[in-house]
């Protein structure tokens, strides 16, 4: 995880949480760790339905494909 001092985050806070990776930033004070900025999650209402008219099922997918008779003794 990428670390930067806490002045250089209070001068470049905006650009810094623009481009934020996905792990995350530890802030240090005098080389010690004093909070750490990770990005919060994105939320994943818009994926939807995002694949409608995208996918092709082939097949009975509720099916596992093996012919079972619960009656039989095996």
């Amino acid at each position: 995880m990428k670390t930067i001092g806490v002045a250089r985050f209070k001068e470049q806070c905006l650009s810094i949480l623009d481009h934020l990776a996905p792990e995350g930033l530890i802030i240090t004070k005098h080389g010690k760790p004093v909070a750490r900025v990770v990005p919060y999650p994105p939320n994943s209402a818009h994926l939807i339905g995002s694949l409608k008219g995208k996918i092709r099922v082939h097949g009975n997918i509720l099916s596992t494909g093996v012919s079972w008779d619960a009656d039989s003794e095996s």
